[in-house]
């Protein structure tokens, strides 16, 4: 701590110091609440509406709404809010980050800006990482707010639109950040305003904030349909990396400097870079591309498609690794998700990837997918007027929060003193050497009774890690993607006296392991974590499994020098330094190794964010793009006359058609014939003639009679009908312009990239590309729309229908088709028959059943 730091305080210290008075409030209302009758409390959520509506703030209202929650959570949960938790609170009302350790009971603190910010009417989101999570906190904290008059719901993945609605339509509503951001993009795919299930988003309290808007933003939220594109290519792709060497980078040095690139040696066919995590052809393996595909030049335009199947099959046959990205089940490619560990089905690797590691494993490769829709999380999010998170590990992530969300992150104290034991790590040589430190250590604890959480960093670690422990005869239960069904039972009973839990990243993160009879005395929960992850804060969320509300507790970390984190990110001097001094089973602890882990995870992270930081920046031109297009289908779904809108399309068309034809001063060279033929399907008949002296004056010709034209179309079809044809065929063409331009800007991304070569900054040709493409966009949506609308001839009521239909997400839940939900109630067999014969059912139609 800083000389700076010690007199002042740190900035969390500071602000905890500046809402403190306000937490004191809230806590001296206690006996006023405690005085009033269930039927008087409720009636504080009107008074307090009220209120709201004559004038006063929502900060006026805290410390006496924050106090009647407080008292209804005692009556009706049996629960109490701690001082801290009041702070944690305020800083989430404020829409900053609380962060609050492990068994704080965030879960509880929730309740207090939930409460107040759903009295505005306008919908209060708590968002969780997972349907268990909803659902339990739902049914949980959501009885404090039904005590006060609120109505709470949860969205949950098999729902239907109609109980969608019904749940965003309540006060306050639990959901995921999946299932919120794929509404988001559903609704922007309906075609009657009848159909949106979303509200405006108002205000989100995110759970476990730094998994949500963190390690899940690496990732876009993707609705896709089928394209109808062939899948062999997957395969030829497949079967030619196959046969491809693996090289290297001779003068690796020099291979990072633009200026001595172009001398660069290799060898072999392609290069992989683990840093990087990524995987280039090397010269020779171009060539080879280019005959095995009987090509030219692989880099050449039309061979795009070429290019990135060959690069997804090398990113799959060497990138991504069986049983620690994927796991294969059933013949289907499942995803283990990089930072919980959990078995991902139904979700797919988008843009082609999950397509070649099919092809890769032999399995059945799907056909392959178009985008209809998508959006980052960091975009989503940033669309709520206000939002905030709490969880127990985000402060090395604060910049970030800041940058991209414009939050920031206040420590909340604990309610007791945290009393665990954090050793410094123990360094190994070896792997196989640090492995056996790890179960000696863990039979020693096994022996005594004191139980043990271990933490690994992949499936296979783990299964490694439980062969070693078989052996040595010490039972106990392993929890990895592989088994996830059992997780809220292990996880329950890993504090128990002599449990020994293995687990990967997920540690049955949102769950407390409660310390069984006897544990205290024995020194509490140990947490060993056999290797660094490349983020601390995921080391942090393992050691904040243990130490709990002031339990004791233990964690250490054992690190070898052939781990992936020191071997990729580690100094080869330090490494070089300390391998000599290390004996086979000795272990190091030495503050400059620990320096070197903590700058290599520090490597990691800034690498991290520049791949969070790089999907942003490119996603935010396409999100001025999507908002745009977004906004027209609105006027659309919301009923407006678009009568004005078809008629400034119309004269935009004329002019762009007329200025094409009609360049320069030289009248010889205009082209009539090209233009009448332009606007042939508006007029039926060439309007333009060959002597043209003012063009404004023959675009304002142009226009009067194709208005002439319009309103006499209109005269026969009936104004209210045309209004609706209007609609209907603007939506239609918007919707399928839209589609085809996110598939078309996908493509040019993935081309985008070769311009670096040409020392120009692709981020900036992708913004002058796509802004020029989008241009042409809108112009064709205006010229096919108004060609639509000429040409219309009404024999039935026109019908809006989606032009495309969803097949899946990148994030789906469930790999199978939701299950059918019943059209009616299911009737009980005491419940009166609905045939209506006045007996109960089981005496009457049910009587066979």
């Amino acid at each position: 701590m800083g000389i700076i730091q010690k007199i002042f305080g740190s900035y969390s210290d500071r602000e905890i110091k500046r809402i403190k008075s306000t937490a004191e409030k809230v806590e001296k209302l206690e006996p006023s609440m405690e005085a009033l009758s269930d039927d008087e409390l409720r009636a504080k959520t009107d008074e307090f509406k009220l209120r709201l509506s004559q004038g006063e703030t929502l900060d006026d209202l805290l410390p006496e709404a924050f106090a009647v929650v407080r008292e209804a959570s005692k009556r009706v949960l049996g629960m109490r809010h701690f001082h801290v938790q009041i702070l944690g609170g305020i800083i989430l009302h404020m829409g900053r980050i609380s962060e609050m350790k492990t068994g704080e009971g965030k879960t509880l603190v929730s309740t207090l800006p939930a409460y107040l910010n759903a009295l505005e009417g306008k919908g209060v989101h708590i968002v969780t990482v997972n349907d268990y999570l909803a659902k339990r906190d739902s049914e949980w904290m959501g009885k404090v707010h039904e005590f006060l008059g609120l109505k709470v719901g949860v969205i949950l993945h098999d729902l239907t639109n109609e109980e969608r609605r019904a749940a965003y339509g309540c006060d306050i509503t639990y959901a995921t950040n999946n299932e919120l951001g794929f509404d988001y993009l559903r609704d922007n795919m309906v075609v009657f305003e009848k159909d949106l299930v979303q509200r405006e988003l108002h205000y989100a309290i995110i759970d476990e904030v730094d998994s949500v808007l963190i390690d899940e933003a690496r990732t876009p939220l993707i609705i896709s349909g089928s394209s109808g594109k062939s899948t062999q290519l997957y395969k030829v792709a497949d079967a030619f990396v196959k046969g491809l060497k693996k090289g290297r980078i001779l003068n690796e040095d020099e291979a990072l400097n633009p200026i001595t690139r172009a001398d660069i040696q290799e060898e072999g066919d392609f290069v992989v870079d683990e840093k990087g995590k990524t995987v280039t052809l090397t010269q020779e393996g171009i060539a080879k591309a280019e005959r095995y595909f009987a090509i030219e030049n692989l880099s050449d335009p039309e061979n795009l498609e070429i290019q990135h199947h060959i690069n997804n099959g090398l990113k799959a046959n060497y990138n991504m690794h069986r049983d620690k990205d994927y796991v294969v089940q059933d013949d289907e490619i499942i995803i283990v998700d990089e930072f919980t560990g959990r078995l991902m089905p139904g979700r797919r690797y988008s843009d082609g990837l999950h397509q070649a590691i099919e092809a890769k494993e032999n399995v059945k490769v799907n056909r392959e997918s178009k985008t209809l829709a998508t959006i980052t999380f960091q975009n989503f999010f940033n669309k709520y007027t206000k939002k905030s998170g709490m969880t127990g590990t985000a402060m090395t992530e604060e910049g970030e929060f800041r940058e991209i969300y414009g939050m920031d992150v206040v420590e909340i104290p604990t309610n007791m003193p945290m009393i665990r034991k954090d050793l410094s790590d123990l360094v190994y040589g070896t792997e196989k050497a640090k492995f056996r430190a790890v179960v000696k250590e863990i039979a020693a604890s096994y022996e005594k009774g004191q139980p043990v959480l271990i933490g690994t960093i992949t499936i296979e670690k783990s299964e490694e890690l439980s062969d070693l422990l078989k052996k040595e005869g010490v039972p106990h239960q392993v929890l990895n993607a592989k088994y996830h069904e059992k997780e809220a039972e292990i996880v329950a009973l890993a504090g128990q006296k002599n449990a020994v839990t293995i687990a990967t990243n997920m540690a049955g993160r949102g769950t407390d392991i409660k310390l069984g009879e006897g544990v205290k005395e024995l020194g509490g929960l140990k947490i060993i974590g056999t290797e660094r992850h490349e983020s601390r804060r995921i080391d942090n969320q393992l050691r904040g499994r243990s130490g709990r509300q002031g339990d004791p507790g233990e964690s250490r970390f054992y690190i070898s020098l052939e781990d992936d984190l020191m071997r990729l990110f580690g100094s080869d001097k330090i490494k070089n330094m300390f391998s000599y001094a290390m004996e086979e089973d000795e272990p190091i602890e030495h503050n400059i190794l620990s320096k070197a882990i903590e700058n290599a995870q520090k490597k990691v992270e800034g690498n991290n964010f520049s791949v969070r930081k790089h999907l942003l920046d490119y996603d935010q031109v396409m999100n001025e793009q999507r908002e745009i297009i977004y906004g027209e289908r609105n006027r659309v779904l919301r009923g407006e006359d678009l009568k004005d809108h078809i008629m400034n399309m119309l004269k935009s068309v004329i002019e762009r058609t007329v200025n094409k034809y009609t360049e320069g001063e030289d009248k010889s060279h205009w082209d009539i014939n090209a233009a009448n033929e332009q606007l042939l399907p508006i007029f039926k008949k060439p309007l333009i003639e060959a002597e043209i002296d003012d063009k404004e004056a023959l675009i304002e010709k142009l226009y009067n009679e194709a208005v002439r034209i319009y309103e006499k179309k209109e005269t026969e079809i009936g104004s209210e009908q045309m209004r609706e044809v209007e609609r209907v065929i603007l939506l239609r063409v918007i919707d399928q312009k839209w589609t085809d331009h996110i598939d078309d800007i996908d493509q040019m991304r993935q081309g985008i990239t070769l311009r670096a070569y040409a020392q120009r900054d692709p981020l900036l040709e992708y913004k002058f590309v796509s802004f020029d493409m989008f241009e042409e966009m809108s112009n064709n949506i205006q010229l096919d729309t108004v060609r639509g609308l000429f040409n219309v001839r009404i024999a039935v009521q026109p019908e809006r229908e989606q032009v495309a239909k969803e097949t899946f997400t990148n994030k789906d839940e469930s790999a199978k088709s939701a299950p059918k939900k019943r059209a009616t109630q299911k009737v009980g067999r005491n419940d009166p028959c609905p045939c209506g014969s006045g007996k109960k059912y089981k005496h009457c139609c049910g009587k066979n059943l």
